[in-house]
């Protein structure tokens, strides 16, 4: 199974730096790309988790200086996702090789 999902994840023909997730409906990093993009926005969420952890914040403050940064972030990759992976859709296995060329 794990051959057939590198073969999958490499026959990229357009060059696509997020494929569709084998299972459910999301993207998977294909490319080194596509992990950058990844490992930035988890650098993003912890650091804003330890900016929010080492500070004296009022109960006010936390959604603002928390919330927001980490809604904004995952907007950004979401939006990356969509412009430079895969049409999503909901998959469930490995697609035949006619399916996943379109």
């Amino acid at each position: 199974m794990y051959k057939e999902y590198l073969a999958y994840l490499k026959d990229n023909p357009n060059g696509y730096w997020f494929r569709r997730k084998l299972y459910g409906w999301g993207w998977t990093p294909a490319t080194w790309q596509g992990w950058v993009i990844l490992a930035l926005y988890l650098g993003v969420i912890v650091f804003t988790l330890r900016r929010v952890g080492t500070g004296t914040y009022s109960e006010n403050d936390i959604p603002v200086d928390l919330i927001v940064p980490i809604a904004f972030a995952t907007f950004i990759l979401l939006l990356i996702c969509l412009i430079k992976g895969e049409k999503p859709k909901w998959q469930w296995g490995i697609p035949k090789k006619d399916e996943h060329s379109s």
